[in-house]
């Protein structure tokens, strides 16, 4: 189950970030700003969904995942 959550942005963003999305052929916004992540950050593609079997992380397992 994929969780999702709003992200707040001006107008003009909102349109900057769809002409990228368009622009770079990606399906959604998220899509897009994981590309533009990868892409500042100089991340290869191999560090995004690295195991194949590996689940994604729910909060309970961030915030229960280390000791203060």
């Amino acid at each position: 189950m994929s969780t999702t959550t709003t992200v707040e942005v001006k107008r003009n963003t909102a349109k900057l970030l769809e002409e990228l999305k368009q622009k770079y052929d990606t399906k959604s916004a998220d899509e897009t700003i994981r590309k533009l992540i990868q892409r500042a950050e100089n991340v290869p593609d191999s560090m995004f969904r690295a195991h194949p079997n590996m689940r994604r992380f729910r909060e309970f397992d961030e915030s229960h995942g280390h000791e203060l």
